[in-house]
């Protein structure tokens, strides 16, 4: 009814100029009429004078009209604002949603009866600040950029730290008025909404895929018992996802397939699987080699496709660093869990033959190939980048190497290349690759397979396609997949393999002598002169070399140091920690530590090993403002996790980490973290 009245009012106000005007119009034809008619003067002079009065009457009636029309609308105005004003306040008051209006500091002004409701108290809120009867601020409330607003809890006001329970949604405006600004803030109870969202996540669906890494490898010295072992594993696989609600079911010859719900991976990860212990223990018959399952996991959310994709993704890094762990792929990065035992050599040369065959393809497709290893290179990726360089000439395409050819722990390594003509203008620097890139480049990438640690990280981004050749284990996913990613953590050394492609590539007695030496050389350094990390195909590697002319003297000779670096390896055994007992710690503080005392770290670390009760070594020294820590083992201890603790990686029983940003004594702070986390862990 109110709303009928007040456009009848309006009409009304608007109306009265016009009906002035009409009224006079109406007046004026009449007296012009009537002169007309009753009088004697001439009626054209008399509508004349009329016509004039009449148009005088009507433009000053217009006049009047818009200036009531003026005052009508400003009070029509006035009106319709003091409406709203009382008709905002009552709604606000009456709404069931908690209302706050703070100024600029947050100091609330006003607020609804809900609010009291919802906080369950009888106390004024006047004149208190926001952030003490919500955990949230008023920027957080106001200024965010998220449209959907900001979860929060209310407090009664008293104290900050008893949240009631309630989630509340919150969406800020801001208002002028008068020329000051204040703020509202509007709450919406979004409890039952956010249970929902939780019980969705929880109940979300994980897949796992499992399989046996290392049987064939077992059956190789035992055939009895294969049955038997399989079985075993599958009860095991059973018997711990059936605890958590979830189920297991055999998809392939020792391939399974694991769901379980969204919730239940917490006490997976408090558990750390133990089941990959348990299933350690199955052995076959007399041999004390025991059985290992590798296992990838997607915790994410998307997609059945999208999950099984991770799973798969997850289950190629846990065989690619190993075997014997689960690897959880998450949103945010992955997760590492076990890795206990060595990676146990594989006999057969399959994947090689394949991997081979690959290479042949993409090499004789490409216009040219760059070729590069880790930073601060050593033997072992100097070999492999010039066995990569043989191939690529091999298949006639045009290839460099990116390294630095001032580096002082190669000089003995570039001066047996001198005399042969095949490395005349091969080497090159980071910007002179970078002038090499065009469409059709192939990059390969040896000895490292973290992109951030490769010789030259923005020539592969850059690259179109790469390959990835490595013997470490795999720390993190690709940014970008490789076209061939042969990573065996179970070879020795890069040499290894790249000296198992040429046997598989080359005609046999066409592999230069020098080249043979290096890669000789480039084995001897992460076999320690063959007696750590060993296998068949090792030895079958370096026989393949001795029949192309390797010497091993002519390898050892690449190895002579100068007086100068073996007097900075002293330095490291001078200055010497034993930590846990079992644990060498060897600094070196000098302030003139430079590339070549990198790699005497590593030397003093494989010595160390050799004194009585070591089981693990770490040298630790500065270079150009940057931490290096190499570490080594006897095989008990797997130094690699705890470098990857670190932000490191390597192999089972040789890794090494590069800190920035840290002094000598927090690096070595950090390091004693890691190796009581890893030490604590394996006690358990």
């Amino acid at each position: 009814m109110a709303s009928k009245r007040d456009k009848g009012s309006v009409f009304r106000l608007f109306s009265v100029g016009g009906i002035i005007c009409a009224c006079f119009a109406v007046i004026t034809l009449a007296m012009c009429y009537l002169c007309i008619e009753y009088t004697d003067y001439r009626p054209e002079k008399i509508l004349l004078l009329h016509l004039g009065i009449y148009i005088g009457i009507v433009a000053l009636m217009l006049v009047i009209n818009i200036i009531v029309t003026a005052i009508s609308r400003k009070g029509v105005y006035a009106y319709a604002t003091a409406v709203t004003q009382g008709v905002s306040a009552k709604f606000l008051q009456k709404l069931t949603k908690p209302v706050i209006i703070c100024d600029e500091k947050g100091k609330i002004v006003w607020y609804n009866q809900h609010l009291r409701e919802v906080c369950g108290s009888k106390k004024t809120f006047y004149n208190k600040y926001i952030d003490s009867i919500c955990d949230s601020t008023l920027e957080r409330i106001v200024k965010s950029d998220d449209l959907l607003g900001t979860d929060l809890h209310f407090t009664t006001g008293e104290s900050t730290e008893k949240l009631l329970p309630g989630v509340f949604n919150a969406v800020g405006y801001e208002i002028e008025y008068e020329g000051r600004c204040y703020y509202m803030a509007v709450f919406t109870d979004v409890t039952a909404l956010k249970t929902l969202e939780r019980r969705i996540r929880d109940e979300d669906t994980y897949i796992g895929y499992a399989m046996i890494d290392n049987l064939e490898e077992l059956l190789q010295y035992i055939q009895e018992g294969y049955g038997r072992a399989a079985e075993e594993v599958e009860k095991i696989l059973e018997k711990y996802f059936q605890g958590v609600g979830g189920f297991v079911r055999e998809y392939g010859n020792n391939r399974f397939m694991c769901v379980f719900e969204a919730q239940q991976f917490v006490a997976l990860e408090a558990d750390k699987f133990s089941l990959l212990d348990e299933i350690r223990e199955i052995r076959l018959g007399e041999t004390t080699l025991s059985v290992t399952i590798s296992m990838g996991i997607a915790k994410i959310e998307g997609t059945l496709l999208e999950k099984e994709r991770a799973a798969q993704a997850a289950l190629d890094m846990a065989l690619q660093r190993g075997g014997d762990q689960v690897v959880v792929k998450a949103k945010d990065g992955v997760e590492f869990y076990g890795g206990k035992t060595k990676a146990v050599q594989k006999r057969t040369k399959v994947r090689s033959r394949v991997i081979a065959n690959e290479l042949i393809a993409l090499v004789s497709m490409s216009g040219n190939v760059i070729i590069m290893g880790h930073r601060f290179p050593d033997a072992d990726s100097f070999a492999s980048c010039v066995a990569m360089a043989r191939i690529a000439k091999f298949c006639g395409a045009k290839a460099h190497i990116v390294i630095d050819q001032n580096d002082k722990n190669l000089r003995n390594c570039f001066r047996s290349l001198e005399e042969s003509p095949d490395y005349n203008g091969i080497f090159v620097d980071r910007a002179q690759a970078q002038d090499l890139m065009e469409s059709g480049t192939l990059v390969v990438v040896t000895d490292v397979n973290n992109m951030n640690i490769c010789e030259a990280p923005d020539i592969v981004k850059s690259a179109e396609e790469y390959v990835v050749i490595d013997h470490h284990r795999k720390t993190s996913e690709f940014a970008k997949q490789p076209k061939i990613g042969y990573i065996e953590p179970s070879a020795s050394s890069a040499s290894e393999l790249m000296s198992e492609l040429l046997e598989l590539i080359l005609p046999q007695g066409t592999l230069p002598k020098p080249e043979a030496d290096l890669l000789f050389a480039g084995m001897l350094l992460d076999t320690k002169q063959f007696t750590h990390n060993t296998g068949v195909r090792t030895f079958s590697a370096a026989l393949y070399l001795r029949n192309e002319g390797a010497s091993p003297l002519d390898a050892q000779a690449l190895f002579k140091t100068e007086l100068e670096d073996f007097l900075s390896e002293a330095q490291f055994e001078s200055n010497v920690q034993i930590y846990r007992n079992i644990i060498a710690i060897a600094l070196n503080e000098s302030d003139s530590a430079n590339s070549v005392t990198r790699v005497n770290a590593a030397k003093a670390a494989d010595r160390l090993l050799s004194v009585e009760g070591i089981q693990a070594a770490f040298a630790v020294c500065s270079v150009e403002n940057v931490i290096c820590i190499s570490a080594r083992s006897d095989g008990v201890i797997n130094v690699q996790r705890m470098a990857e603790k670190l932000g490191g990686g390597g192999h089972f029983d040789s890794a090494g980490v590069q800190l920035r940003g840290v002094t000598m004594k927090e690096a070595i702070i950090m390091l004693r973290a890691a190796i009581d986390e890893i030490l604590d862990d394996i006690a358990e």
